[in-house]
């Protein structure tokens, strides 16, 4: 699923970050940190490089890395020379001109759950520059979190006030309350002492976007997540950028594009299992009416094609009145909740 690797390049991977397509050099090249002529502490910076890399090329799809709280805390705690770190700073600082056009359907707006994971990263890096006193990193860490919150702050904002762009608001929501609690779980690896402190109840107030929490969570958003657990066994969704799941509930155009594959009669079963998993969620419904608009026939033919168990559940009237439910009822009932939402917040 992922674009065309460059070619292997025969540099150190914390300096192979920079400009857009920097993760793909450094995934070309990810042998380099295997190479036993590093020292101990080159292997840090190198790894530390590879995990982010990886982390970004993996995070929006079907299989993520498991590397959160490596590249957020644990990394940033195995030494304490700043000399050491300063290059991984470096390297999260560039991380952030990262591509996500082959990687994620989920930007709206020039925002997505991406700014989420870099800020994390950078937060982890500022709370051990803090302290270990290093000033000066520390505020090139904090100037860059700061730019972040601000330029999301403006975006959800500017939709906010554009008349018919509900969807995108709330869209624009769920990645801000995402990254909201990214910025959280970064500061949760820092020590609580009078350097921490004060930074810690700067960003709590200034990263908390309380209106667009309030948002989240009465609009009903909140319960679609972001992990989708019940679609990670279907390995045909991971062949493909064409199958990224978008930022649900929104997904009737995705479950259209279904309809094209093979397997859509095990993402068909994989989305019925969730729709009795996930409580609250939408999302699903919305993917099993897109499929089934696009192509009445082939939905049947697949429904025959699912197990016994599926085919039962699909069945239920509560999963047939949602899916039943015409996409243009769907979303204006979700524009005037997201409006009244965010009017009363």
């Amino acid at each position: 699923m992922l674009p065309l690797l460059p070619a292997k390049d025969p540099g150190r991977l914390v300096n192979l970050g920079s400009g857009p397509e920097g993760f793909l050099r450094v995934l070309a090249s990810w042998r380099n940190v295997l190479d036993i002529a590093l020292t101990r502490e080159e292997y840090l910076q190198d790894y530390f490089a590879l995990c982010v890399s990886c982390h970004h090329a993996t995070v929006a799809t079907f299989v993520p890395t498991d590397v959160d709280s490596k590249i957020r805390g644990l990394l940033w705690r195995e030494v304490r020379d700043p000399e050491v770190l300063r290059p991984m700073l470096r390297f999260a600082l560039e991380a952030r001109k990262w591509s996500t056009d082959a990687i994620s359907r989920r930007v709206v707006r020039g925002v997505s759950g991406h700014d989420g994971e870099h800020w994390s990263i950078l937060a982890g890096a500022l709370g051990r520059f803090l302290e270990l006193g290093d000033d000066k990193s520390a505020e090139e860490a904090k100037a860059a979190i700061d730019l972040e919150i601000d330029r999301e702050e403006a975006i959800l904002n500017s939709v906010a006030g554009e008349p018919g762009a509900e969807i995108e608001l709330l869209q624009v929501v769920m990645s801000v309350a995402h990254n909201r609690g990214d910025l959280q779980q970064g500061m949760s690896f820092w020590s609580k002492n009078v350097a921490t402190n004060p930074v810690i109840e700067d960003l709590s107030q200034r990263g908390r976007f309380a209106r667009a929490i309030r948002v989240y969570q009465d609009t009903g958003i909140s319960a679609e997540g972001h992990r989708h657990y019940p679609l990670r066994p279907v390995k045909a969704l991971r062949e493909s950028a064409e199958t990224l799941l978008p930022l649900a509930p929104f997904l009737d155009d995705w479950g259209a594009r279904i309809m094209q594959m093979e397997a859509r009669a095990e993402v068909l079963e994989a989305l019925v299992l969730g729709c009795h998993k996930i409580e609250g969620q939408q999302g699903y419904y919305r993917a099993l009416a897109g499929m089934r608009e696009t192509d009445s026939r082939g939905f049947d033919l697949a429904t025959r094609q699912m197990s016994n168990s599926a085919q039962r559940l699909l069945k239920d009237a509560g999963l047939r009145k949602k899916m039943d439910t015409p996409r243009q009822s769907f979303e204006s009932g979700m524009r005037k909740r997201a409006r009244a939402a965010w009017l009363g917040a």
